[in-house]
């Protein structure tokens, strides 16, 4: 799954650190989401577009690489 995660917190000129605290994830975790290393769960996913005022889908999509 690729992801705008790092844009979008960039645009609000958060750090990674600003925005683990929003979500109550480490700074570990965010640098994971935003290398593609690791996909959210859900409800973190929802958490995470609820910080940012947009939508799951505005954050994450599909890769279509074939595997």
């Amino acid at each position: 799954m690729r992801n705008a995660v790092t844009e979008t917190r960039q645009s609000l000129g958060w750090s990674q650190q600003k925005l683990a605290d929003e979500l109550g994830v480490s700074r570990q975790t965010i640098i994971s989401i935003e290398r593609g290393k690791f996909d959210p769960s859900l409800p973190l996913a929802f958490r995470m577009a609820s910080v940012f005022g947009r939508s799951i889908e505005d954050l994450f999509f599909p890769d279509h690489t074939s595997r």
